[in-house]
């Protein structure tokens, strides 16, 4: 049986590291590139959502239906090629904004990257629903699921030319 993991930092409090989100917002204005926001967040604690999935309902006393069974499940986006990602998130309000029912699980980017390469999903996708939506993808992100030193500049064969995050505006996937 899965057990839930246990925090990384007890004291969290849910919001976003002032160095991601510097990062987000001067990568938003255009005035930095991916290469940034990828250091910034490569030591940075993420948020993993986790959502109810209803397994088993029955009918109650009163004619309604009702929870029998549900479990715990890690939901992950599916583009319309097909391609899936791994969601995670700056913070709570960001995950609140994409689903308010979502309960968060915290994970390093690193942790992550190596989440998303096992299950082998194309990318994860940072804040999904903004304010400043990021996606690693492609070489970036299997160098950083095999990274130890946790370091961007590190990175065998990652430089900003093969840094491929998605446009900024563009949705890259979609919800279902």
């Amino acid at each position: 049986m899965p057990s839930i993991p246990q925090p990384l930092d007890p004291h969290d409090d849910g919001s976003v590291a002032p160095a991601v989100a510097a990062a987000l917002a001067a990568y938003d204005a255009g005035t930095t590139g991916p290469a940034e926001v990828l250091n910034a967040l490569s030591g940075a604690r993420l948020l993993v959502p986790v959502v109810a999935l209803l397994t088993e309902s029955e009918v109650g006393a009163h004619g309604l239906r009702q929870e029998k069974e549900s479990e715990m499940a890690l939901p992950k986006l599916v583009g319309q090629d097909g391609r899936q990602a791994v969601l995670a998130f700056t913070g709570t309000e960001s995950m609140a904004r994409w689903r308010p029912d979502a309960r968060p699980i915290q994970a390093g980017t690193l942790q992550v990257c190596q989440a998303a390469v096992q299950e082998q999903a194309a990318a994860v996708v940072v804040d999904v629903a903004g304010p400043v939506q990021f996606v690693i993808e492609g070489e970036v992100l299997r160098a950083l699921a095999a990274v130890e030193s946790g370091t961007v500049t590190d990175l065998p064969g990652a430089t900003v030319a093969t840094v491929q995050p998605a446009p900024r505006k563009r949705r890259w996937f979609s919800r279902r």
